[in-house]
């Protein structure tokens, strides 16, 4: 066979055939379609963002182990377990209200009699239950709810608005508040409860929730608690 009979003979590839003077504008056309074919509208940033966020892991306080002993200490005798229980499982609004017995137990002979704790009372809550607590909720919750945390939200909220002690700002910042016809208000709590008992859906700082029907004073004296100044909760190191 000649080399012109050869250069005669049409290109063959995957059992297709192209005359070889028409291989330069197949291959093109094949790229032009290529292009065509695989591009993608581009996606507002709504849309980007609602990906981002579905892509998220969710946190799963069952995938956690339980607590070790170690986690479990009291000086008062206390029985954290169930405490631990609820927040493995994912029963926010039990561990709420168990949060609220167990500083109640805590706090003493006095408290306990009464069912209720005064806020001068407060420093006097031994440092390791109060930190057993407080970790149980730090370790089930991904570092979102605790005291601690709601102590380092109080102290930014007051610094925002240049004041000692602003509540307002606080309950602003911790999903408290709630806009109801163009008015801001307070969650209701008994009744109908509006709070958030979801660690995916609740703002951080959420929880746990503290009774202010004899006003602040308890919950401004658990933020001051000498505890939140060791080196685990420096409010300086966390954000």
């Amino acid at each position: 066979m000649t080399l012109v009979a050869a250069a005669g003979l049409a290109l063959s590839c995957n059992g297709f055939t192209t005359p070889a003077g028409q291989l330069g504008m197949n291959t093109w056309a094949r790229r032009a379609v290529t292009v065509s074919s695989t591009a993608v509208p581009k996606k507002t940033l709504a849309e980007q963002a609602a990906e981002a966020e579905a892509s998220k892991i969710k946190f799963d306080p069952a995938t956690l182990p339980p607590p070790t002993a170690d986690e479990l200490k009291s000086e008062t005798g206390a029985d954290f377990m169930p405490l631990a229980n609820a927040l493995m499982t994912g029963d926010l609004k039990e561990a709420d209200q168990i949060t609220r017995d167990m500083l109640i137990f805590i706090a003493g002979a006095g408290p306990r009699s009464r069912k209720f704790v005064y806020f001068t009372e407060v420093p006097q809550i031994p440092e390791t239950d109060l930190m057993t607590m407080e970790n149980l909720w730090l370790k089930y919750s991904d570092g979102k709810f605790g005291y601690s945390v709601q102590a380092r939200l109080f102290a930014s909220a007051c610094k925002q608005a240049e004041e000692p002690e602003n509540f307002e700002v606080f309950c602003r910042k911790i999903g408290w508040n709630l806009m109801d016809d163009g008015l801001e208000r307070k969650r209701r709590w008994f009744g109908a409860d509006e709070f958030i008992y979801d660690v995916e859906e609740a703002p951080k700082g959420h929880l746990p929730l503290t009774s202010a029907l004899r006003g602040t004073m308890l919950m401004k004296a658990i933020f001051k608690h000498p505890v939140w100044s060791r080196p685990e909760y420096d409010q300086k190191k966390k954000k």
